[in-house]
């Protein structure tokens, strides 16, 4: 497993999904590190090409009218591929993101790398911030005064990239929270959660 300060690019991202399939993404937001800063961010829509359910349009807000002019996923993959595959991964409940992704990915048999490295700030926040009641996002971003307009994924991704950055500036290595995901199985290859 490489060292963290081999990772000069931090990608941050979040996926709203249509249904409990997880299989899906409706939105994607992407907030990028690099050398330590906040150097760009991405948002879509995406039309999932399925079925919304009444609670994912409650939680998220999108509807179907909504995406119904946005581009499906192999589309947008030539956009936000090479940007996913630029730097480590990071997600907020990653475990979850990356679910999604290579079900997005399986579905559509879009040729992707077969293992990307992640870090979940989940995780993260439990080591670097034991004494709160639980690592919520929204929990998270009170307690650091982290501006969040939940399950919306572009602030949902820029919230994640501001808490990986505030963790390193109180000085949390994540060289150990790196894991490896096989995007073919569907789950993590390596290492226990820290």
């Amino acid at each position: 497993m490489p060292e963290f300060d081999t990772y000069n690019r931090i990608v941050a991202f979040d996926v709203e999904t249509p249904n409990s399939h997880n299989d899906r993404i409706s939105s994607i937001g992407i907030a990028v590190i690099e050398g330590g800063k906040l150097v760009d961010t991405y948002t879509s829509l995406v039309d999932p090409e399925t079925y919304f359910n009444r609670f994912n349009i409650w939680l998220t807000g999108i509807t179907p009218e909504m995406v119904k002019d946005a581009p499906a996923f192999p589309k947008l993959w030539g956009e936000i591929g090479p940007i996913l595959q630029s730097g480590l991964l990071i997600a907020h409940n990653a475990p979850f993101d990356m679910r999604v992704l290579a079900g997005c990915l399986q579905h559509y048999r879009i040729d992707a790398p077969a293992q990307l490295n992640y870090a979940c700030t989940v995780r993260m926040g439990k080591k670097c911030y034991p004494e709160l009641p639980d690592h919520k996002l929204d929990t998270l971003c009170r307690y650091r005064d982290i501006a969040l307009d939940h399950h919306k994924a572009d602030s949902d991704s820029l919230a994640c990239a501001k808490l990986c950055l505030d963790y390193m500036e109180h000085g949390l290595d994540i060289a150990p929270f790196v894991r490896t995901y096989d995007v073919r199985a569907m789950k993590t290859l390596t290492g226990k959660h820290a």
